[in-house]
């Protein structure tokens, strides 16, 4: 008999993750890294077959909920089949009483499911662009670090389906346009860092993998804490709409996200390929062929311009944007625009400059 079908979900998301990533890792072994100096076949001495690349570690993020476990779980019954060594990390963002002994219980955990490494880091959270946005950037740099430090080849995350559908609805709040509705990347980072496993399956599949497995469970209060946004999310909004509209609208909006995601890297790929045509010998913008593209293509190559000129994307919103763009669709000799990092957008002679100060 084999395994529960919710614990067999999991190890079948994790297994097609972990053969890409071995595939990655053999491709990247058997690139030329220098020229080779060989002697000829003639004067060569009798040596051994070549030594074959050390096998890839993967760490996987856990915070001792269900995803997260579920995750560490089957990563621990699937690295050793395919001969890639599994490690883990937990982060303690310290928001909460006990967080320190709650961060010792998960290296145990991930200890005894046979992953090593395992690391506990703990962060320092800041307040830039409110508390969720906060801990979220400085877990990706402690993540980022721990990575760099082992030579991970990746680090696996434990986002579902359901994470993705609020991630829509939140972008879709915001009105950031498509990108925003494109949710979370199965692959994403530097280097294809970071992998998420769970895009397919909901939430549900994975606690229920961690009970049938008698795995041990941490539900984060803040979860369910009204003050956050996601939260309200998740307990207020989806629930409402589930009932609007009927059940389906998780997987429909998670469906959304995979199209979205399509069309933006599309559009984003064409956005490159056309600004070096509307850039004049000095490497200035020209505004009459910037008009004459697309709006959505268009608006793409200002945004990476005022990212290049030092505005932080994260600070760098849609109506920032439509603002650039009405100095080329709606000139009427309007002044500067202000952008976040000091950056400043101004139309002169029929070029635009955007830089900072």
């Amino acid at each position: 008999m084999g395994p529960h079908p919710a614990v067999a979900a999991i190890r079948l998301a994790v297994r097609r993750v972990l053969h890409d990533l071995l595939t990655e890792h053999r491709t990247t072994a058997a690139l030329p890294h220098a020229p080779s100096h060989e002697p000829p076949p003639s004067s060569r001495l009798p040596s051994s077959r070549a030594v074959p690349p050390s096998p890839p570690l993967v760490l996987v993020a856990c915070s001792g909920g269900a995803d997260s476990m579920a995750l560490a779980s089957a990563l621990a019954f699937e690295s050793p089949k395919l001969g890639i060594r599994a490690g883990g990390v937990t982060v303690d963002h310290g928001l909460q009483p006990g967080s320190d002994a709650r961060a010792a219980e998960v290296v145990l955990r991930l200890r005894e499911l046979g992953l090593d490494p395992v690391d506990s880091v703990t962060v320092t959270v800041g307040r830039a662009g409110g508390p969720e946005a906060a801990a979220r950037d400085a877990r990706y740099a402690a993540l980022d670090t721990a990575a760099e430090r082992h030579g991970a080849a990746a680090v696996l995350l434990g986002h579902t389906r359901d994470d993705q559908a609020e991630t829509v609805l939140l972008g879709l709040a915001r009105g950031s346009g498509i990108r925003s509705l494109s949710g979370m990347a199965a692959v994403s980072g530097a280097g294809g860092r970071y992998r998420r496993p769970f895009l397919e399956l909901d939430r549900q599949t994975a606690r229920k993998a961690c009970m049938v497995q008698s795995l041990p469970v941490w539900d984060d209060p803040h979860n369910a804490d009204p003050a956050y946004t996601r939260s309200r999310l998740r307990h207020e909004g989806l629930p409402a709409l589930e009932k609007a509209l009927g059940k389906g609208v998780v997987e429909a909006l998670a469906r959304t996200a995979r199209l979205s995601r399509d069309d933006a890297d599309a559009l984003d790929s064409w956005a490159a390929q056309a600004e070096a045509g509307v850039r004049d010998d000095a490497g200035l913008l020209e505004c009459a062929k910037l008009y004459a593209l697309p709006p959505a293509v268009r608006r793409r190559i200002l945004r990476r311009a005022a990212v290049e000129a030092g505005a932080p994307a994260g600070s760098l919103f849609a109506r920032h944007i439509e603002e650039v763009d009405r100095l080329i669709t709606g000139w009427r000799g309007q002044g500067a625009i202000n952008l976040p990092g000091k950056v400043v957008a101004r139309r002169q002679g029929g070029r635009l400059v955007i830089r900072q100060g």
